[in-house]
C-alpha cells in the first residue's frame, strides 16, 4: 500500500532541487516505491573531508534531502509543508571513493510530525550511516 498523497516524480524533484546544495553537491534522485525514496550522491572533492573520505555533514544533507522530498509527498493538507525538526546520525563506516545510496523510510507519519529513517550504503550494500529526521509539519508561508 503506498504512503504517498502526492506520489513523488523524479524529475520534478531534480528541478526542485536545481540552484541548491543538492545539485551542487551532485545529489540524484533514483527510485520511488510505494514506501521508499532512494537516491545518491557522489563521494568526491564536493563531499569529503580533509582526510579524504566522505564528510558526516554531507551524509546528514543527503539523509535530510531524501527524507524531506519525502515528507512533502505525505501531506495531508496542501496548504501545509514539512520542515526539518531534528535529525541525528550514526557513522557506521568510511566511505572513500564512489557513491553512497540512501532510502528514506517513514516510522511515523501523522497530522503535526513525521519520523523517517534513512540508512546510507556504499556501492557493495554496506551500512555507512543510518539517520533519523523528525519533521515539523506547518502553515506553508505565503
Amino acid at each position: 500500500m503506498s504512503i504517498w498523497t502526492h506520489k513523488p516524480d523524479l524529475e520534478e524533484m531534480m528541478q526542485n532541487s536545481r540552484n541548491t546544495a543538492v545539485e551542487h553537491l551532485g545529489i540524484e534522485y533514483l527510485e520511488v516505491g510505494d514506501d521508499f525514496v532512494r537516491g545518491r550522491m557522489p563521494v568526491d572533492k564536493r563531499t569529503v573531508q580533509p582526510f579524504g573520505i566522505l564528510h558526516g555533514g554531507a551524509s546528514v544533507l543527503l539523509a535530510e534531502t531524501l527524507g524531506s522530498m519525502a515528507a512533502n509527498c505525505c501531506l495531508r493538507d496542501a496548504g501545509k509543508v514539512a520542515v526539518g525538526l531534528d535529525i541525528n546520525a550514526n557513522h557506521i563506516r568510511p566511505v572513500s571513493k564512489g557513491w553512497v545510496y540512501g532510502t528514506a523510510r517513514a516510522i511515523h507519519i501523522g497530522g503535526t510530525t513525521q519520523v523517517w529513517e534513512i540508512v546510507l550504503e556504499n556501492e557493495q550494500g554496506k551500512t555507512t550511516c543510518i539517520s533519523r529526521l523528525t519533521m515539523a509539519v506547518t502553515r506553508r508561508p505565503g
